[in-house]
């Protein structure tokens, strides 16, 4: 089923900001939501949208800063992600949907979940951030976050070359990077505001002491059907933390892929649609 390309204006902080997105399908409606910086609705969704628009109504967003939305000069953080969705909702006139959200899409989908569960039928997290206090990364991350060139320095030593990307992606996929992934990747690339958007959410979240969002505290009370997915190799979020969650949420169900990393719906799409199908259903 061939998505619709719309546009929408959202109200964040007072400001307005317009954000582009896919509706495609009938039914139930599932809004689907992308990582940070080097992700967009079409790239962590390209497979799963068409296939969930078969049985619903599919509503994926670029969230401010990410695609082909708007990129404001702004502080760009979690609480700001999660203000863009419940003004998205509101925008496009759905009052409760299921949400699938994407590492830092994950944790924004769980904020609104935890804050507004009316709102929500179902939810699914995949590689999910805010699940965890800290990682082995974080130290070195923010240190060179709080360096005066880190910006330049990170954004071309990744984007310098299709190689360079080709490296920088090796880091987040269990196997060999696909190359529909990475040529999805090359093109959002393209724009140095998308750079801007990551850095800014980065120097938010990678603080010297930990990582700030954690909801580990807040899941035992969340009564909305939850599916945990996450790659076995995963190298920037550990597996332990979807298990982990899981065992505090009253409802849910894990699913761990064993031979993917971090992106899970583009490292095994097929697998990955049914069982997201599967649960939604």
């Amino acid at each position: 089923m061939e998505p619709r390309e719309r546009e929408v204006t959202v109200e964040i902080d007072s400001r307005r900001t317009g954000v582009r997105y896919y509706d495609a399908g009938e039914g139930e409606p599932v809004v689907l939501l992308h990582g940070a910086g080097i992700d967009a609705a079409g790239v962590s969704f390209r497979y799963s949208l068409p296939a969930l628009a078969e049985t619903n109504r599919v509503l994926a967003p670029d969230l401010p800063g990410h695609g082909a939305s708007e990129k404001p000069d702004v502080g760009y953080t979690t609480g700001y992600f999660r203000e863009a969705l419940a003004s998205f909702l509101d925008a496009v006139g759905v009052d409760r949907a299921s949400l699938v959200g994407v590492s830092l899409g994950g944790a924004v989908a769980l904020g609104v979940a935890l804050a507004a569960p009316t709102r929500v039928r179902r939810l699914a997290l995949v590689s999910s951030y805010g699940l965890g206090a800290d990682a082995a990364w974080r130290p070195g991350a923010s240190v060179g976050l709080r360096l005066p060139w880190f910006d330049r320095a990170f954004w071309t030593g990744m984007t310098g070359s299709r190689a360079s990307l080709r490296a920088a992606l090796s880091g987040l996929v269990g196997g060999a990077v696909p190359e529909d992934l990475l040529a999805d990747v090359a093109r959002l690339v393209e724009d140095p505001a998308v750079g801007r958007t990551l850095t800014r959410w980065q120097r938010s979240e990678f603080l010297p002491t930990g990582l700030r969002t954690d909801h580990r505290s807040e899941l035992a009370g969340l009564g909305v059907p939850t599916l945990l997915v996450h790659g076995r190799r995963d190298p920037l979020l550990p597996a332990d933390w979807s298990r982990e969650a899981a065992r505090r949420l009253p409802e849910a169900e894990t699913a761990v892929f064993e031979s993917c990393g971090h992106w899970v719906p583009r490292e095994a799409p097929r697998a990955f649609n049914r069982r997201l199908g599967a649960f939604l259903a």
